[in-house]
């Protein structure tokens, strides 16, 4: 009887050793700051990555910029939808909201609970759990007061790339869209409001869905004091309905990249080009979460509410103006990595991302914040008047991921810049953050005159470095002599709008494609017994599988294809609810939802 006892309490203690290694094991996939707030017994704000990622090499093959938006949007939203169900169940049952970044298949949450953690970590289709933290922003490098008497008509930062030439010959920026995330934007302001997409000067009127969005829903802890309460005031609010800004920074750089009042303030590179925009920032505190948030938002703009998310009105190119510190929570292997996926999903839509490289130097290797350090960032580096780098623009090579390239890949003027600021004046300031603005319009001019290239990213930015105005520091910065080109201070140098357009009117159209892309289409659905599938374009190895929502295939067929296809999935064994399906050809890959009733 005791042998029996006791091999029962050994089987016991061994089942509860193993439970607890089991019951810890979750741990391993959570940031150390999300831990450590669990040991206080607090509620943490967390980001939760999934492992799933959208396959989007056939997007190589999609040429037209609606086309490539349309087709990675809709990736993007099956791979969430299907691999985030188990999450949002855990959510709902235990009370607690997320917000889906489908962008990059992850989850806000905020004040998650050690419960609603260690439940997602479990999940085998959570990659990790990350700390989502506020991030200052520190702004301009200097700013400077200027009066309305001493403007100039033309910015020298606008003469210095060469725009007044493009503008001679009848390209302005028109029919072309430029996108900010920032601290927001005062769209009334005199020299950016006739620029706004969603301002109707005719009936003196505007349409902000589609136009702006504001990814701030609650104030930054570090403007609140010990109650609980905002320190001052924020004029913007939370969650705010029409564009504003609580800063100046990002009316700033909207003013460089479209300003003009029509009155001698000349500040912006692409006049004739429409803009939207998307606040990240509180008062210069911003989190991943609300970087990605926008970034997500550039994709498929939605309406006010955040809903009806529509790739058609993306925007050509946007500015980012801003970094996420890798000291305070974004880091190579955690965070930054999610930002570095929204900026290849962007990329992959159609989208180029335009990044100011950050104002750290003069040393060496101070290209560390993301994403400025990400080989698809178009990072922009800052020259002064007299055409010289200056001393604060960050220079690579790139250290924090051990990849040594090359940083920035352009520079642009950036110090002692006139913009637009707060309550319709005008100032001076010095960045980064000033350059890039400065891209983003010409970008906007090449495509006002050739707009078959919307969408063509890796063409737009080899044609602006490669008619960059060559130029070299004294430094030498990693392996590369002084004056090689590129150079880790100024890139391929100083950036020419009248050369890069010149080179863009010399390429060929560029055409759809004859192989078009694979397409499906489902009868009935909801389905009562079984589907029909009309698959249409397949060429080669081709394959379609049927996922229930918690990952299991209940149907599966893989064959050799050459145009029509039927394909009947006999689903009556099951369960009533929604099921995914993916069809893989060499002719692309579709996937979708469908109903079982």
């Amino acid at each position: 009887m005791k042998n029996i006892i006791l091999t029962c309490l050994l089987f016991q203690g061994l089942c509860l050793q193993l439970f607890g290694q089991n019951d810890h094991a979750w741990r391993n996939k959570v940031a150390p700051e999300v831990l450590a707030a669990l040991n206080r017994s607090a509620q943490s704000d967390v980001l939760v990555a999934f492992g799933a990622q959208s396959d989007l090499k056939n997007v190589n093959h999609i040429h037209g910029k609606s086309a490539k938006a349309q087709y990675v949007f809709s990736q993007l939203q099956q791979t969430a939808q299907r691999t985030q169900a188990h999450a949002m169940h855990i959510l709902q049952e235990n009370n607690t909201g997320g917000n889906t970044l489908f962008l990059v298949n992850a989850l806000a949450i905020k004040n998650a609970s050690e419960t609603v953690i260690r439940q997602l970590a479990q999940l085998p289709e959570v990659q990790f759990v990350g700390y989502d933290p506020w991030i200052f922003f520190s702004g301009p490098e200097s700013v400077s007061d200027e009066s309305l008497e001493e403007r100039n008509g033309i910015e020298w930062g606008v003469e210095r790339v060469n725009a007044p030439a493009v503008w001679a010959l009848g390209y302005t920026g028109q029919g072309i869209t430029v996108g900010g995330a920032d601290t927001g934007y005062e769209w009334a302001h005199p020299a950016i409001q006739p620029h706004y997409r969603g301002w109707n000067a005719a009936n003196n009127s505007a349409e902000h869905p589609y136009n702006w969005h504001d990814a701030i829903h609650d104030y930054s802890p570090l403007n609140l004091d010990t109650l609980g309460n905002p320190v001052g005031l924020n004029p913007c609010g939370l969650s705010a309905q029409a564009p504003c800004d609580d800063n100046s920074h990002g009316t700033h750089t909207m003013g460089t990249m479209t300003g003009d009042d029509g009155l001698g303030n000349q500040i912006g590179v692409a006049p004739g080009a429409k803009w939207i925009g998307c606040r990240n920032m509180e008062r210069g505190w911003g989190r991943p979460s609300t970087y990605l948030e926008c970034f997500q938002w550039f994709l498929a703009p939605t309406d006010l509410d955040g809903q009806n998310p529509n790739p058609e009105k993306a925007p050509h190119v946007i500015n980012n103006s801003w970094y996420c510190d890798y000291v305070e929570g974004c880091t190579d292997t955690t965070i930054n990595e999610l930002l570095h996926v929204a900026v290849n999903n962007l990329r992959a839509s159609g989208v180029m991302v335009v990044v100011s490289n950050g104002n750290f130097g003069s040393a060496c290797a101070t290209t560390y914040g993301a994403p400025a350090y990400f080989e698809e960032s178009f990072s922009v580096g800052s020259f002064r008047s007299n055409d010289t780098i200056s001393g604060f623009s960050s220079r690579g090579p790139v250290t924090i991921d051990q990849s040594n390239r090359i940083k920035p890949n352009i520079s642009a003027p950036g110090q002692n810049v006139r913009s637009s600021v707060l309550n319709g004046g005008y100032q001076n300031y010095s960045g980064t953050s000033m350059a890039g603005p400065h891209v983003v319009g010409v970008v906007a001019l090449i495509l006002s005159a050739r707009p078959d290239l919307a969408g063509e990213v890796a063409l737009l930015e080899d044609i602006l470095e490669h008619q960059a105005i060559p130029a070299y520091d004294d430094v030498a910065c990693g392996n590369l002599p002084a004056a090689a080109i590129p150079n880790n201070a100024y890139g391929f140098g100083r950036i020419d709008a009248l050369a890069s357009l010149q080179e863009a009117l010399a390429f060929s159209p560029v055409v759809t494609p004859s192989t078009p892309i694979a397409a499906a289409t489902i009868t009935p659905n909801p389905v009562l017994g079984e589907a029909q599938f009309n698959l249409e374009n397949l060429v080669g190895k081709s394959s379609l599988e049927v996922f229930h929502t918690d990952g299991r295939v209940v149907f599966s067929k893989k064959w050799s294809a050459l145009g029509h296809e039927i394909v009947r999935a006999p689903l009556e064994s099951c369960t009533n609810g929604v099921y995914f399906w993916q069809l893989t050809s060499e002719s692309g890959v579709v996937s979708g939802k469908l109903v079982k009733q």
